[in-house]
């Protein structure tokens, strides 16, 4: 049955789609979407990449919501942390996105072939990047709802785009869920997220703290045999310390990736600009320990959080 949808949609290879966009490559099959790469023979023959609704979800009212609501989130955001979007259609039989040609591999294959976890610099890297697209993102009051790694693509450059906006949170339009509870990938989902709780762009501050802690443990944060044992960690647990997974890791790494995962959203980084100021600092004094982090009542609460946040009295 998989090697009979293969040969349908390598048909396409040689097609032109709306008598402009003729397709010369496959490049791969996921759980909703095809992808090809093609070139637009109405501007320069500049190569696109276009993202194809599968044949048998193209009718599946959800879907054709969640592809739109991907289209018109990605199409608001001009940046180039951001993958553009080109063209849309969705009122034919082929339902489609055309959107820059992207070459390189995501952000979760790249961290598996280093089988570990990644340097200080990369991190600080893609760290910046990403949280750049979150920035103009919120500005534009859009919640991406689904950052992991497997949405974030490594160009050979090392410059970082986020893709994959389909269950974003838009301004003033309906939300796309399938549940509207479990949405996005239960590994980075963060706990209000995870109970159905109502979000906003701080529930993307946890998810890039989860993926962060990855990047810098080589380790997922919460673990499970079952999606459900995820998310009940997500909601209850705290995540080892990544220094104890981890040594090398600075100390001020880990206080950036422990308050990013806060269970309270008022005790997160309050937004990706602040975050990524503290990204900043970090990359101008590797040594650095955060005297204090912006946390709400945190006079009140300094000698909880001084252990279980900053990690004090770990080994260096």
């Amino acid at each position: 049955m998989e090697r009979e949808k293969y040969e349908v949609y390598k048909n396409y290879v040689g097609t032109t789609l709306d008598g402009r966009y003729y397709i010369d490559e496959l490049i791969g099959i996921g759980g909703m979407a095809v992808v090809f790469g093609a070139v637009d023979t109405y501007i320069n023959n500049n190569r696109v990449a276009i993202k194809m609704l599968k044949v048998d979800v193209a009718t599946d009212e959800i879907m054709v919501k969640r592809f739109k609501n991907e289209s018109k989130a990605e199409s608001m955001l001009k940046h180039r942390n951001i993958v553009a979007i080109h063209d849309v259609s969705v009122k034919g039989r082929e339902k489609y996105i055309v959107m820059e040609y992207v070459e390189g591999i995501t952000l979760k294959n790249y961290l598996k072939g280093r089988n570990g976890p990644l340097s200080f610099d990369e991190i600080i890297c893609y760290s910046k990047q990403i949280l750049r697209a979150l920035c103009v993102a919120h500005e534009n009051h859009i919640i991406h709802r689904d950052i992991k790694p497997q949405n974030i693509m490594v160009l050979q450059n090392g410059l970082i785009k986020v893709m994959d906006f389909g269950i974003a949170k838009l301004p003033n339009a309906e939300t796309v869920t399938v549940t509207d509870k479990a949405i996005g990938t239960v590994y980075y989902m963060s706990p209000e997220q995870a109970r159905g709780k109502k979000i906003d762009s701080r529930s993307d501050i946890y998810s890039f703290g989860a993926m962060l802690y990855e990047l810098a443990t080589g380790e997922l944060p919460f673990t499970g045999e079952t999606p459900l044992s995820v998310i009940l960690k997500q909601i209850n647990d705290d995540p080892i310390p990544p220094r104890e997974i981890n040594p090398e890791i600075p100390v001020g790494l880990e206080q950036i990736i422990l308050c990013a995962m806060s269970k309270n959203p008022a005790e997160r980084f309050q937004s990706a600009e602040l975050m990524l100021n503290f990204i900043r600092q970090l990359q101008k004094e590797k040594d650095i320990k955060f005297d204090v982090l912006p946390c709400r009542n945190w006079l009140s609460n300094f000698m909880s959080h001084t252990r279980r946040i900053f990690g004090i009295n770990k080994k260096k």
